[in-house]
């Protein structure tokens, strides 16, 4: 959010907040303010065909080469020596990344009529990419039980062996919820996200993410192909919600060239 495009003040803190909760939720649902041109569609579309030909590339040689000779190499599920990774999984849940950042939304809005008028913009601005960064996550989680579901992929052993072709689709049980990986999901979208608004994190965010694939892989909870097709489930759903705000200028704009920058 940014100085010309915030509410107007109001004499009580609830009448403010009031205001200041319609007018988050109305922008996120408003018509476009800058309406997409050829060159932005064209740069989404060549990144996201480009994503998904490296992606389902990378999935089927997995499944084929790699994916049960890798379990074989994983430490016994449930090892002692596993701790560290139990700790560092943890780091990848959906409901306690979503949660943080739903919570993070709401006590920014609930202290912006708290704020001096002054620098009140910079804090509605950063209520912007906190709201990008929450949906971003949750719309590739949803993205991914759906996927789930379809695909019906058993988890590294079940079934009794580790077989990379064990697909029931619609089963709709956890046994059978192998691809793609939530964790890998919920760390992708959220590193490419931050990354997107503050690109100074790439890095660190990069390493976050692929920890967090890596311990599903050593926990044996996901096939290498898993990991593989969250990150790219997570990675898409997030640039399609950038595209989303930055149509609607929430935090990001449309640049000549059809790049997404953030403001």
């Amino acid at each position: 959010m940014s100085a010309p495009d915030s509410p107007s003040t109001s004499p009580g803190y609830l009448s403010q907040l009031a205001l200041v909760g319609k007018f988050s939720v109305g922008r996120l649902v408003r018509r476009p303010q800058a309406a997409p041109d050829a060159a932005s569609r064209q740069r989404l579309s060549r990144q996201l065909l480009l994503l998904g030909a490296i992606g389902v590339g990378a999935i089927l040689i997995l499944m084929v080469a790699f994916d049960a000779y890798e379990i074989g190499l994983m430490p016994t599920r449930g090892a002692p020596s596993l701790w560290p990774w139990r700790i560092v999984t943890e780091f990848g849940q959906d409901e306690y990344v979503l949660g943080l950042l739903a919570l993070a939304v709401v006590v920014t809005i609930l202290i912006v009529p708290l704020w001096p008028e002054a620098t009140r913009s910079r804090l509605l601005n950063f209520a912007t990419h906190v709201q990008y960064f929450f949906f971003a996550v949750l719309a590739s989680v949803l993205a991914a039980q759906v996927l789930k579901y379809i695909i019906g992929r058993g988890r590294p052993f079940v079934g009794g062996k580790a077989n990379a072709f064990n697909f029931e689709p619609f089963n709709g049980t956890p046994a059978y919820f192998s691809m793609p990986s939530a964790h890998a999901v919920t760390a992708f979208a959220l590193a490419f996200a931050i990354a997107a608004v503050w690109p100074r994190l790439r890095v660190p965010m990069a390493i976050y993410a692929v920890a967090i694939a890596l311990s599903r892989l050593v926990l044996l909870a996901h096939h290498p192909s898993d990991v593989v097709a969250g990150a790219v489930v997570g990675l898409a759903c997030a640039m399609l919600v950038r595209y989303w705000f930055a149509a609607r200028r929430l935090g990001f704009r449309l640049g000549k060239d059809g790049q997404i920058v953030p403001r």
